[in-house]
């Protein structure tokens, strides 16, 4: 549930009230892909969605990518449930920065993601950034793409952090990697943007 209208802006007291707190997954049983970002930034902490942050590019790469029939705002979680797509955290607790979190804060979401994976069986996670997922899953030379090890039956993939903060990737270059999963799990699709 948002924290005051989805129209409004926080304000810096917003961010400021907004950190150490944490957002509801966005889960059920049986999803295509559960999306796990790093943990959430002070903006999702102060609206109560995920990927809110103005200069995060995980709405657009999604769209982009195909997964979504139309761009989605962050205030629109149910539709992408309708989907078949979730999203958690590795870390749960908000931060202005994701290098606020400890070694020990990644490690331990990592047991925790274990168990939600578990109980809940998506057909694929994504992990949106390396660097986290190297240090909660304890694999130091991993690579963004499917990897080989498996949760049971669900498959691993490690997408690019979306955050605007990575400069590494570009939206087209972000869309590319989640592209290459939705065609993994699903198939191609005509007329892909």
């Amino acid at each position: 549930m948002p924290r005051f209208a989805s129209t409004a802006t926080p304000t810096p007291a917003d961010l400021a009230a907004a950190r150490d707190v944490t957002i509801p997954d966005l889960i059920a049983p049986g999803l295509r892909v559960l999306f796990c970002g790093i943990n959430p930034g002070l903006w999702s902490g102060a609206t109560g969605y995920h990927f809110a942050g103005p200069g995060n590019r995980f709405w657009p790469a999604l769209h982009r990518s195909g997964f979504t029939p139309r761009l989605l705002h962050p205030d629109e979680p149910q539709e992408l449930l309708a989907l078949g797509l979730g999203i958690t955290n590795v870390a749960p607790r908000t931060t202005a920065k994701a290098d606020e979190l400890s070694k020990e804060e990644l490690r331990a979401g990592g047991i925790a993601l274990r168990e939600r994976v578990t109980q809940y069986r998506p057909r694929a996670l994504a992990v949106l950034g390396l660097g986290a997922y190297r240090t909660a899953f304890g694999r130091p030379r991993t690579s963004v793409g499917r990897q080989e090890e498996t949760l049971g039956d669900t498959e691993i993939w490690v997408l690019p952090n979306p955050s605007g903060l990575n400069a590494h990737y570009t939206i087209d270059g972000l869309a590319a990697e989640f592209r290459a999963l939705r065609e993994a799990v699903e198939g191609p699709r005509a007329n892909t943007p």
